[in-house]
């Protein structure tokens, strides 16, 4: 079993896809909605990935709501963006309340397919001026509310089963630019970025995964994004904000980053990352991510061991009740 994550083209694995799973053994898979159809097939889907790693590996998505929902209408309900809870609710209590139950009808729709880890809460605190790529997918621009109303999605993804991932440590509120696209570099002061940036991450430091930001920080490391920077990860990521849980890198087919695939997987396990994710299903980058992606072992297997406790129990639930709870209170803040 590697250190990597990866992406599959389609629908349904092809023989080519079988056989790279099976001789990279990837510790898991992230779908996206390309990967997505009904949900018997979606099922068959998750399953047959299981089968061919030959074990209970984790399967992940980005089930956000808004502007990033993998799995949605006809077979799953739309969610809203996280900026709509602390919105909707008449008071801090209830915008929690419908952030805990909102992320817990996003579990009970993932157990169903097979997926049992969601790339959830978005823990960026927007400021003025930044990229409209986090803009909604952010809870707040207040970071103490970005880490309650955090800290309950969190929670109603455990309720159900699904094992969190907070994103993008150690934050991208500020970023001018789409990682996607270009490296974003944020000149922000130590001090500035403790005070916002930092602190919904602290706060909730104790999740068990965390997604990695590619950004450059320029008063902490000007040489490098956080996903491949010692600095950023040893002092601000492991220290400052404590985390001790098992840290992957976001997708590194993104342009933020440049050099080889087997180059960029090297950097970031060398620079302190548990894990290295590769998400677009092309098996000619997956392949050098694979080879430069260790077997996962000593404290990274640990993290990544203790990260899924959570998925082997589910609490009670009752779907339809809590179905009508959250559409009745966000109808009528709409």
């Amino acid at each position: 079993m590697r250190a990597f994550i990866c992406g599959l083209k389609g629908v349904a694995l092809d023989d080519e896809e079988r056989a790279f799973l099976r001789e990279a053994a990837p510790w898991g898979v992230i779908l996206f909605r390309r990967n997505i159809d009904a949900p018997a097939l979606l099922s068959r889907l998750t399953a047959d990935i299981r089968d061919a790693l030959g074990r209970e590996a984790p399967i992940l998505v980005d089930q956000e709501g808004g502007r990033v929902q993998r799995l949605g209408p006809p077979h799953w309900r739309a969610y809203p963006a996280a900026a709509r809870f602390e919105a909707a609710g008449a008071d801090a209590a209830q915008a929690e309340r419908l952030a805990w139950l909102g992320a817990r009808l996003i579990a009970h729709d993932l157990r169903q397919v097979g997926i049992d880890v969601d790339c959830l809460p978005v823990l960026d605190a927007p400021s003025e001026g930044a990229h409209n790529i986090i803009g909604d997918r952010a809870y707040s621009r207040d970071p103490a509310r970005v880490a309650t109303l955090g800290r309950a999605a969190a929670e109603g993804l455990m309720a159900g089963g699904v094992a969190p991932v907070m994103k993008h440590i150690p934050g991208h509120g500020r970023a001018r630019a789409d990682s996607h696209l270009e490296l974003p570099v944020v000149e922000a002061s130590r001090e500035e970025l403790k005070a916002v940036d930092f602190a919904p991450f602290k706060a909730n430091a104790d999740l068990p995964m965390a997604m990695s930001a590619h950004v450059v920080y320029t008063h902490i490391d000007a040489t490098a994004p956080a996903t491949l920077s010692k600095t950023v990860i040893g002092e601000i990521i492991r220290g400052r904000i404590a985390f001790d849980g098992l840290l992957m890198t976001d997708d590194l087919s993104m342009k933020a980053l440049t050099g080889g695939f087997r180059q960029r997987a090297e950097r970031a396990i060398g620079a302190g990352c548990d894990m290295v994710l590769h998400c677009n299903g092309d098996l000619a980058e997956a392949r050098p991510v694979a080879e430069g992606a260790p077997t996962l072992a000593g404290k990274a297997l640990a993290r990544a061991e203790k990260a899924l406790e959570c998925v082997r129990r589910i609490e009670p639930f009752d779907a339809a009740e809590a179905t009508s709870e959250f559409e009745a209170a966000m109808s009528a803040a709409a």
